[in-house]
């Protein structure tokens, strides 16, 4: 049982969703398992202050987030303390010291006694006053207390003071406030300036008595005005750690050296990279999962929206994902080779081979779809020997050497034209490779541009020549009809050919003829010209089995069916068809040709023999002259049956005309289309038009008029003295 029955047996014993559904989970676990190892980070057995027995590498670019946390926090330590120096408290502090001296001037002018001096109970009393009526004015409406800084003492000093010295220590004390009051003046300087402001009033040449008063005030009027801003600074601490770029471990940075030891710091690098067996990660295979939900989800759109037959559909989607399974398998072996220390060993890889036979096989859109996934994978397989990381670079060549093969590969497919592609594709990944090394800038020596020079041209040829070997094995097995195995069945070295040119030469004629119309008109509707002429080939071989009672074939011999019941003559004649599909079957042919073999005649009537018979009874049954079917289920079968009918009937014509032409191809194509033999094909009626006049332009180049030559031997035609 080959793998197409065992295929067909498993469809009928599951239905069809749920083998769709099997093929889905089986290319999702193989894809899943064949790349498990490639995102599965490498874990040691370490432990902490002992000795590495091997060189770490990180697997990955991280971000170490309690290193960037200390940098910040350094950052945020290092911002000083913000301080805004507020110029406008030096007037402040002089319009308060100018305040306090006209308060004592306004009360000594209200309560100023004229007359006679006074004595010392009344003097005593009077100042009393006057220092509780200044004390009253001070405290009123006033953000601070002057009368709690400033003694009585110093109050009443002020009130005794005549009017002029008075005068004359205001301006001493407003111009030291003012001098000292204009620098910026910290809290922990405060001290300091008043202790500077008294210097500078003792200086003045103030009475002694009066410097303590002047001093005092001038004193109270100092304050700090370079005030600390705890809101901007922390703004000030915030931009300092924004700036503060994250602190990262690189991909491929060394975690530890060989023989070191793992100290703390190195055993958390290890820990948060996963790296430790006792703490591993599951990310990398979630992320794993994601793609291959991608990647199958992808696969699923794209068929569930294919305008196929369902079962076409499936074997599209089991061939595809055998093809793509293929291509994983020699992508992990190839990525293995890294093992071995060999210097980007993946551009060897065959990356043209899936789009190739894809595009053979399927179609060029599909083609197209399988490379870009090809080049995901390719970038998780080949990741320079560190675990978990994506190479880029990889999957740009094999996505630009799948492109070009797809559009290199010319639509005729033949094995010469696959191993061109081959060579086209060889000398792309050549440009991708030395597009990729210079972009990088990196230092490679001669000997390594001609490594990547080999992989590439052996990437290149090794993907046609896989193409070409793997191409007969999948044809075989799901009986698909590419373009290199209609040539090969064209071939008239073909056994079944050179049966039917020896024992049924007349057929094997006719079979040619009725290639030439099939193809032409194939051609002009847009169906397939090439299945059609190798169907022609092949779809009388039936006849072999009795070729003389075909028409064609009788050459001076009579007509056997001269001497047979029409009952018999029936029998003979429609088991030609049936008799072709089986001889097609035994040979192994694809399906469309033993379609075809099937399918031309449809269930047409055989008109002579239903006639003859009804001349004997006319009860007869039409059913039973015509032929088994089914009708045809293609343009191709359509066209060819009424190929064969058309060239059968021109051939016994004498001299046919191209108006005898035309009127013969419209009433067989009229015939077949009025008896339904055309109604489970999808020809639309303006197809047909242009198959009846293909077949007419096609059958009058064939039997065009020909000039009649003078027969030389009765006749000698003389010119200018030359016998010609």
């Amino acid at each position: 049982m080959n793998f197409q029955e065992y295929i067909s047996k498993l469809r009928t014993f599951l239905s069809y969703k749920v083998f769709t559904a099997l093929i889905y989970g089986v290319l999702a676990l193989a894809l899943f398992g064949i790349l498990y190892h490639n995102v599965k980070p490498e874990t040691f057995d370490i432990e902490l202050f002992s000795i590495s027995d091997k060189t770490i590498r990180s697997p990955k670019t991280i971000e170490d987030e309690v290193k960037t946390a200390e940098e910040r926090e350094k950052a945020a330590d290092d911002v000083a303390r913000v301080y805004v120096f507020k110029k406008e408290m030096a007037q402040n502090r002089i319009l308060l010291v100018q305040s306090i001296f006209d308060f004592v001037k306004e009360v000594s002018q209200e309560s100023r006694i004229e007359g006679d001096s006074l004595d010392q109970e009344e003097e005593h009393l009077l100042l009393q006053s006057q220092l509780k009526s200044l004390k009253a004015k001070l405290t009123e409406n006033v953000s601070e207390d002057i009368t709690n800084s400033i003694s009585d003492e110093k109050l009443i000093s002020l009130l005794k003071t005549e009017a002029g010295t008075r005068e004359k220590m205001k301006e001493t004390v407003i111009v030291n406030v003012e001098r000292v009051m204009n620098t910026k003046i910290r809290e922990e300087q405060v001290a300091k300036m008043k202790e500077l402001l008294s210097e500078n009033i003792h200086m003045a040449g103030l009475a002694p008595y009066l410097n303590e008063i002047a001093v005092e005030l001038g004193q109270y009027a100092i304050v700090a005005n370079d005030i600390y801003d705890p809101v901007l600074t922390e703004e000030r601490k915030k931009q300092a750690m924004e700036e503060v770029d994250p602190v990262k471990i690189l991909q491929g940075q060394v975690i530890v050296q060989e023989g070191h030891l793992i100290d703390r710091e190195i055993y958390r690098q290890l820990e948060m990279l996963g790296l430790l067996k006792s703490n591993p990660t599951s990310k990398p295979f979630i992320g794993l999962t994601v793609f291959v939900v991608i990647a199958i989800g992808a696969l699923y759109i794209h068929f569930s929206r294919l305008q196929l037959q369902e079962d076409k559909k499936q074997n599209f989607l089991l061939l595809s994902s055998l093809i793509f399974l293929c291509s994983l398998i020699i992508m992990k072996i190839t990525g293995l080779m890294e093992q071995l220390d060999i210097n980007e060993i993946g551009y060897i890889f065959p990356a043209a081979m899936t789009p190739m036979l894809l595009k053979i096989l399927i179609n060029e859109r599909f083609a197209l779809i399988m490379t870009i996934l090809l080049a995901a994978c390719g970038s998780i397989v080949f990741h320079d020997g560190i675990s978990g990381t994506i190479d880029v670079e990889i999957a740009v060549y094999i996505l630009f050497s799948g492109l070009a093969s797809v559009l290199f590969l010319s639509g005729r497919n033949e094995r010469t034209h696959i191993l061109r592609a081959g060579l086209f594709v060889a000398v792309t990944n050549v440009l991708i490779i030395v597009f990729l090394l210079l972009i990088g800038s990196g230092q490679v020596t001669m000997i390594e541009y001609a490594y990547y020079v080999l992989y590439a041209l052996v990437s290149g040829i090794l993907s046609a020549i896989l193409t070409i070997g793997l191409l007969p094995f999948f044809e075989a097995g799901f009986g698909m009809l590419s373009t290199i195995r209609l040539i090969e069945l064209s071939s008239p070295n073909h056994p079944l050919l050179k049966k039917i040119l020896v024992e049924a030469p007349g057929t094997y004629h006719h079979s040619v003829m009725v290639a030439n119309l099939a193809e032409a008109a194939c051609d002009a509707i847009g169906a397939n010209g090439l299945l059609a002429r190798v169907g022609c080939y092949y779809h009388d071989v039936g006849k072999t089995k009795r070729p003389h009672f075909f028409i064609e074939n009788q050459m001076n011999i009579e007509n056997p069916h001269d001497r047979l019941p029409p009952e018999t003559s029936k029998e003979i004649i429609i088991a030609h068809a049936v008799d072709g599909a089986a001889e097609l079957r035994k040979h192994k042919m694809p399906k469309e040709i033993i379609d075809i073999a099937e399918q031309h005649h449809g269930t047409t009537l055989l008109k002579f023999f239903y006639y003859k018979a009804k001349e004997k009874n006319e009860h007869i049954d039409e059913k039973e002259y015509r032929y088994p079917g089914p009708k045809p289920q293609t343009k191709e079968a359509a066209i060819i049956g009424m190929a064969d009918s058309v060239e059968a009937a021109v051939r016994s014509m004498t001299h046919p005309t191209s108006e005898e032409i035309h009127s013969l191809v419209h009433n067989i194509a009229q015939d077949r289309l009025s008896d339904g033999q055309l109604s489970e094909c999808d020809l639309t009626l303006k197809e047909i038009e242009i198959v009846k006049a293909t077949f007419c332009e096609t059958l009058n180049g064939i039997f065009h008029s020909r000039i009649e030559y003078p027969d030389f031997k009765q006749k000698k035609v003389v010119s200018n003295g030359a016998t010609n």
